[in-house]
């Protein structure tokens, strides 16, 4: 009898040189990188999620979309994100989302959400900066720096 099963690979490949990377210094540094790679013609109409991929030295990886919602809304798919992160060997990464609507502060839901990431992050050993909100304007608002990530 012949077993037959589905072979998986993973990969990850650098296409640039981390060490031209731009390096994270600051809450401001993540939201001028995440809003210029922001599509604008969406931002105020679709929320989305979007995380920022670093490695030891703060330097962007990448930047992948997690997931487009609705007008109000975004639904997160943890397994995809931790795919995407352990996959690329990120060990620090920058939670941000939208608001189409322009306010700046975070729901309970958005609380809710980087808590549970921030908790099964620790299991790899990858640490959640911050999490940003980005408005169609530009303006942010930083869990780290309104201290909600400790």
């Amino acid at each position: 009898m012949s077993y037959k099963v589905n072979e998986i690979k993973i990969s990850y490949q650098e296409n640039r040189s981390t060490s031209k990377a731009v390096t994270i210094k600051s809450s401001k540094d993540a939201a001028a990188l995440i809003f210029k790679h922001w599509n604008q013609d969406t931002i105020a109409v679709q929320e989305s999620f979007k995380v920022l991929l670093l490695n030891n030295a703060n330097k962007v990886k990448g930047i992948y979309q997690v997931s487009t919602g609705t007008i109000s809304g975004t639904l997160v798919d943890i397994r995809i994100l931790f795919a995407v992160i352990i996959k690329s060997l990120s060990v620090g990464v920058i939670l941000t989302h939208n608001h189409p609507s322009g306010k700046l502060l975070p729901s309970e839901a958005d609380k809710q959400l980087t808590q549970k990431i921030k908790r099964a992050a620790s299991f790899f050993d990858v640490k959640v900066l911050d999490h940003l909100i980005i408005t169609p304007n530009g303006d942010y608002y930083s869990f780290a720096d309104e201290c909600i990530i400790i």
